[in-house]
């Protein structure tokens, strides 16, 4: 039963039913979570899984709406909300989508803000393949290195730049294999197709720790800044879960959440 239909019943048992129906409205006035819970579908860039998970644990349990969430690569998300998808909120994996979608009417004015700053990092699953210096590229002693495609994906993007950078992108040009985005790029170093890859992060850290692996944080000077942006949809424009979303996500336990994951502000 919901929320407000369980109030209502048991109101009127105690009050009757006109004070029952003045007791739900101020209730409704003071707790609009409690008796307004609602759905909001959320389209989440790939890297941003797992805290995204948490989140909306979170979100669900203080303010009762819940959100459903999506993953994928952000360039595959613009081309389904061009179409009609029904996302109501995107979370990029950059600034350029959500700030074209408000361009273009399809994301609400205003609604626009950099939720987390993405880091790259070089990972292998196998210990001691990657060292902290990322040298392991210029020895080139491996037959596969994975990322993300760059034309759907800024991890991949960022992850060619750090080649092109380092000058060894001639070298390795031919040992890369491409994830449709940054998820199955993680898996394909998970499962060994690939001996290390350019993954976020996130997708490596729990708790402020990489726990297993080895790894290369890359300097941020070797990259573009992975500014991801949210906005909310011109779909969920009159959604009070979408605004209810995005206030959380700009709150410190959404953040806390974030922090514990690699992600910067």
């Amino acid at each position: 039963m919901k929320w407000h239909a369980l109030l209502d019943s048991c109101c009127q048992r105690l009050l009757g039913v006109q004070s029952a129906h003045s007791l739900i409205l101020l209730v409704a006035l003071f707790v609009p979570g409690l008796v307004a819970a609602g759905e909001v579908q959320v389209a989440v860039a790939a890297n941003f899984t797992a805290p995204a998970k948490v989140i909306a644990a979170g979100f669900e349990q203080e303010t009762g709406h819940k959100a459903l969430l999506s993953f994928g690569a952000t360039g595959k998300f613009y081309a389904q909300i061009a179409n009609g998808a029904p996302f109501e909120v995107l979370l990029a994996a950059d600034a350029d989508t959500p700030a074209r979608l408000e361009r273009e009417g399809r994301g609400v004015a205003g609604s626009r803000f950099t939720y987390a700053i993405g880091k790259l990092v070089l990972w292998s699953a196998r210990p001691g393949l990657v060292d902290a210096r990322g040298e392991v590229l210029k020895k080139g002693d491996f037959a596969h290195i994975a990322l993300a495609e760059p034309k759907l994906a800024p991890y991949g993007a960022a992850a060619m730049a750090v080649l092109s950078n380092l000058g060894v992108l001639p070298a390795v040009s031919a040992k890369i294999v491409r994830g449709e985005n940054i998820a199955q790029t993680c898996q394909f170093v998970v499962s060994g197709n690939a001996e290390l890859g350019f993954v976020a992060l996130s997708q490596v850290m729990k708790e402020g720790v990489i726990g297993e692996g080895s790894a290369w944080v890359v300097p941020a000077d070797l990259y573009p800044t992975i500014r991801q942006d949210a906005i909310i949809l011109d779909k969920g424009k009159v959604n009070p879960a979408a605004r209810a979303w995005i206030d959380y996500l700009k709150g410190d336990k959404a953040r806390g959440v974030m922090r514990a994951s690699g992600y910067a502000f």
